[in-house]
């Protein structure tokens, strides 16, 4: 990954993916689920999803069935979880395609039922404190009873229930210990109830790393499937690897004189006489406006020639300056945003950080009129 690129490109470490699922698996020491959602966290659904099964995954997961749909197209024999129904969802399509459909009420059991189901695969999600999606606590004797007269007239099997930690990435977090209390009442419910799922899962990305009581019968990993740490500054180091590079052409190189401003509204102006370059990226591509440098913030910087480079400036809809100090790199010459870190380059984390934003936000937003490359450069 040293030679110049062409045009801005992102790269992706399919290699670094596989280790990570396998590091996870084996820290957690239950099921993986890969969370491939959101083209798999702006790397690549299908690609990442491969090298997830790969590395040890035993399931994939999205939000939506779409995207599940999409996925079954590439990886018939995996078990796939969905869980973002809409009142328009094609459950027909769902059923036929095998995938783990997610409910969260007596209404969604009876659409599922309703679009013919027999024998169709079906989880049940149970809000434990996040207040976000699933099955409120008042509801879950109603859910439970549908979910077992379903799997009484053969309509489905019940194959997994969950819920979603709200505040994982804070391990000493009262809510924590709240939910995993409210969790394990849920699947006492659902067992009185006379169901029987395959699988019981709670933990997330953070969860699976710091809390072995979460873990259950799988742990659900994303965002550290990609190699970035879903609790800064908490999460212990166990091997992963950033699985994302993006980087670009400097396509300018000019001279700023003293008192020069720079970019829209002029926020920044030189101090001294420098030289800038012009990185041909900008928020069309998902380049995050709020890393632009203004005179309360320093924003982001990129890695050029070995030296990081501040940027300068409003980030624009297709451009950026950076900061080049007198140096005059030719055009062409590699200007590295983010990657994992290793050669000095600016991480997801420190981009992050640089926009009051959190690695998930960068990694997925990051695309537009990008082209993506695979590579396989991680251990295997």
């Amino acid at each position: 990954m040293t030679t110049s690129p062409g045009s801005p490109e992102i790269i992706v470490d399919l290699g670094a993916v596989r280790a990570n699922a396998r590091l996870l698996a084996a820290h957690a020491g239950v099921d993986l689920i890969a969370v491939v959602k959101a083209d798999g966290y702006g790397h690549g659904m299908a690609r990442v999803a491969r090298a997830a099964v790969e590395g040890g995954a035993a399931w994939l997961a999205v939000a939506t069935p779409e995207e599940a749909l999409e996925l079954r197209r590439t990886e018939p024999d995996v078990p796939i979880l969905c869980w973002l129904t809409t009142p328009e969802t094609d459950y027909a399509a769902c059923l036929a395609a095998d995938l783990d459909i997610t409910a969260y009420s007596v209404a969604e059991l009876d659409a599922i039922a309703g679009a013919g189901a027999r024998g169709a695969r079906v989880q049940l999600k149970v809000d434990t404190g996040l207040n976000r999606g699933g099955a409120p606590r008042a509801a879950w004797d109603a859910v439970f009873a549908r979910a077992r007269a379903g799997e009484d007239d053969g309509a489905w099997r019940i194959t997994g229930i969950w819920s979603h930690f709200a505040c994982s990435d804070e391990p000493d977090h009262p809510a924590n210990d709240a939910q995993e209390k409210v969790f394990t009442e849920a699947l006492d419910l659902a067992r009185a109830a006379g169901l029987r799922p395959d699988i019981a899962h709670l933990a997330n990305s953070a969860a699976a790393i710091l809390r072995p009581s979460a873990r259950f019968d799988a742990v659900r990993c994303g965002i550290a499937l990609y190699g970035l740490d879903p609790a800064p500054g908490e999460t212990p180091a166990i091997g992963l690897r950033p699985a994302m590079t993006v980087r670009a052409p400097v396509v300018m190189v000019k001279d700023v004189a003293p008192g020069a401003g720079v970019s829209y509204g002029h926020l920044w102006t030189a101090d001294g006489p420098t030289t800038v370059g012009l990185v041909p990226l900008g928020y069309g591509d998902g380049i995050p406006r709020h890393a632009s440098a203004d005179p309360v913030r320093p924003g982001a910087e990129v890695l050029v020639e070995g030296r990081r480079r501040p940027i300068r400036g409003r980030i624009c809809m297709d451009q950026f300056v950076v900061d080049l100090f007198g140096d005059r790199p030719e055009v062409g010459t590699g200007a590295v945003l983010f990657g994992p870190g290793d050669r000095g380059e600016p991480t997801a984390q420190d981009w992050a950080e640089a926009c009051g934003t959190i690695n998930y936000e960068i990694v997925t937003r990051i695309g537009g009129r990008m082209s993506r490359t695979y590579v396989d450069e991680g251990a295997r």
